[in-house]
């Protein structure tokens, strides 16, 4: 990733892609297991549907425990905002109008496999990083910079996680 400048006001983004050798239907059964991710992730502990969903579902509500050196443990709810079975799945966290973060998984058939990105909106909503920001406002562009490179590394590792399920 490139210095980019971003303050957390501009909404930066990051994106990670990945080609799977195994057809849209199987990684898209991955992707959807919410509860599959905190094996793959070393910041998110645990994952539970609330309100009796099991899977995803426009609308449903999952919590998220996370666990981060620097900011200690936390945890969010997120709102699915975006399902479009085998190519969509997006969820904000917490306000949806106004959300901390918002995630999104896509899958695209190409070349006898899958196309997969995963891809995240840090803000507008105030997150943990907010109180970072709010302390130390002179160094907001680096602090929004290294939180994006941290995103894009972890992405990476889930994809990567993803991709040797699905091709096993």
């Amino acid at each position: 990733m490139e210095w980019t400048g971003a303050r957390y006001a501009d909404k930066p983004t990051v994106e990670v892609r990945a080609w799977v050798g195994a057809p849209p239907g199987r990684v898209w059964d991955l992707v959807a297991d919410v509860t599959l991710m905190p094996a793959m992730s070393d910041e998110l502990q645990s994952v539970e549907w609330l309100d009796g969903a099991t899977r995803p579902a426009l609308g449903a509500s999952f919590v998220g425990r996370n666990k981060h050196a620097s900011f200690g443990e936390w945890e969010t709810t997120s709102q699915v905002i975006e399902y479009d079975q085998g190519r969509v799945f997006a969820w904000a966290v917490g306000d949806t109008k106004s959300p901390s973060a918002v995630w999104r998984f896509r899958l695209e058939p190409k070349d006898g496999g899958t196309e997969l990105s995963q891809w995240m909106q840090m803000g507008p909503g105030r997150s943990g990083l907010s109180f970072a920001i709010d302390a130390m406002p002179d160094k907001e562009q680096k602090i929004v910079f290294v939180r994006l490179r941290e995103f894009e590394r972890n992405m990476t590792v889930v994809l990567a996680h993803i991709k040797k399920l699905a091709e096993a």
